[in-house]
């Protein structure tokens, strides 16, 4: 399970950089975000993968040159049906308003049932945090 839990977490970053149809793919019909990051109350009420497609898209083009990444070690716990928890550090870069690369770290949490992604935690500092590494 942990092989899966790696790639659900590899898709889950690629839908973030532009991979949209993967909504469809990895996320259940009704799912729950909860994102702690300043601004992202806009999340609140999505709960269908078309407009979390949607509004990736929407938060990409205010974001030039936005990329993630996973980072450090994954922790893993799922059962043989696909069903548990996915937790894993990610990196984003973008450009700045300056024109620099600024680089953020944060962590996400996936929860998953029948190896599709029911809810979310997402922890970060926001554009103006700072990378774990």
């Amino acid at each position: 399970m942990r092989d899966f839990g790696i790639d659900l977490f590899d898709q889950w970053t690629a839908m973030w950089n532009g991979e949209l149809a993967l909504a469809d793919k990895i996320m259940a019909p009704e799912f729950t975000l909860r994102y702690a990051q300043p601004g992202t109350d806009v999340y609140d009420d999505i709960h269908d993968p078309r407009a979390l497609a949607t509004r990736i898209a929407a938060h990409r083009e205010s974001a030039p040159g936005l990329r993630f990444e996973p980072q450090g070690e994954a922790v893993i716990e799922m059962d043989d049906a696909r069903t548990g928890f996915v937790a894993h550090p990610y990196g984003a870069e973008f450009t700045g308003p300056d024109g620099r690369t600024v680089s953020v770290s944060g962590t996400d949490i996936l929860r998953t049932v029948a190896g599709v992604i029911t809810e979310v935690w997402s922890a970060s500092g926001g554009r103006g945090g700072r990378s774990y590494y």
